[in-house]
């Protein structure tokens, strides 16, 4: 662990953190409301090459800030590792900074 895509954790972290400051559109909706919503989010994801860490972060809808009027983070959310700073949701699998959020969020 700590290795995604051949890489290694910072080196995607600074990925990622670049892609998000740069302006990439994600889908931070519609937030999955049920269950059914939830699992087609992730068949979503499944269906992803291991290697499309883009298409990850935009079907994921990922912000590099809190969302929303609760400002939910991926801080509180259940999948996050905080002393791996990491989303531990299988069909994510990414480091994540633990102000960000992402629609498959989860308390």
């Amino acid at each position: 662990m700590g290795a995604i895509l051949g890489k290694d954790t910072a080196t995607v972290l600074k990925e990622i953190e670049e892609m998000l400051a740069d302006g990439l559109k994600t889908q931070t909706e519609p937030f999955p409301e049920t269950a059914v919503e939830f699992a087609k989010l992730l068949d979503e994801l499944r269906a992803l090459e291991p290697d499309d860490l883009k298409g990850r972060l935009v079907i994921g809808g990922f912000t590099d800030y809190p969302y929303g009027e609760d400002e939910m983070r991926c801080q509180e959310c259940i999948y996050y590792l905080v002393h791996r700073k990491w989303c531990d949701l299988p069909e994510l699998s990414v480091p994540v900074e633990p102000n960000w959020w992402c629609r498959l969020w989860k308390i």
